[in-house]
């Protein structure tokens, strides 16, 4: 596949601010963390919700989970 240039113009300066302190903080050129947030946004608005609770529902199944709220009530009687 070939890969396309993107041109973003007006980009609000916060923003811009905020972007340039994400590519700093983890060591990438502010096109490549661009990239990188552009890339993980379309891959997640392209899987469904339902997709997203099946594999989550396989991720944990035949895992032992606690009773959360029965947990919070011992700890709140401390």
């Amino acid at each position: 596949m070939k890969a396309k240039s993107i041109s973003i113009r007006n980009v609000p300066e916060d923003v811009y601010v905020a972007l340039q302190a994400m590519a700093k903080k983890n060591h990438r050129s502010l096109q490549e963390q661009i990239k990188l947030i552009l890339e993980q946004e379309a891959r997640l608005s392209n899987r469904s919700f339902l997709a997203k609770a099946y594999e989550w529902r396989k991720r944990l199944q035949g895992r032992q989970l606690s009773d959360t709220v029965k947990a919070t009530r011992e700890d709140r009687n401390r």
